[in-house]
């Protein structure tokens, strides 16, 4: 079974940076696409950023000019570098693959940001 694996995320202040790794027990460069995703208390999950595997990226309007997605190729990870955090970033981030549905969703990992 796909699994994904979240991590870095934590208590940051706003302003600050924060880098999200996403890990798989498959070939995540493989994919031909994929996602991060985030789900704040109260809200529905809704798209960040995505990434094909030709290094295409598309964001969603909150996360352009601020969120970096990269295929990091050594680390065999999919990234998501997020700079200038805003207190409503705060939420549980999650990466999958684009259209999955209800498959392979992980854990996710917590981003606060402090005012």
């Amino acid at each position: 079974q796909l699994q994904f694996v979240e991590s870095g995320g934590g208590l940051v202040q706003t302003g600050g940076s924060l880098r999200l790794s996403c890990a798989s027990n498959g070939r995540i460069l493989s994919f031909p696409n994929m996602a991060w995703y985030r789900q704040a208390p109260g809200k529905q999950r809704e798209l960040v950023a995505r990434i094909t595997n030709d290094g295409l990226a598309n964001y969603a309007a909150f996360s352009r000019g601020r969120f970096t997605i990269s295929r990091e190729t050594a680390k065999n990870t999919i990234d998501l570098q997020m700079n200038n955090l805003r207190p409503d970033d705060t939420a549980v981030y999650y990466c999958n693959i684009p259209g999955a549905g209800e498959k392979y969703w992980g854990r996710g990992t917590q981003i606060t940001v402090s005012s």
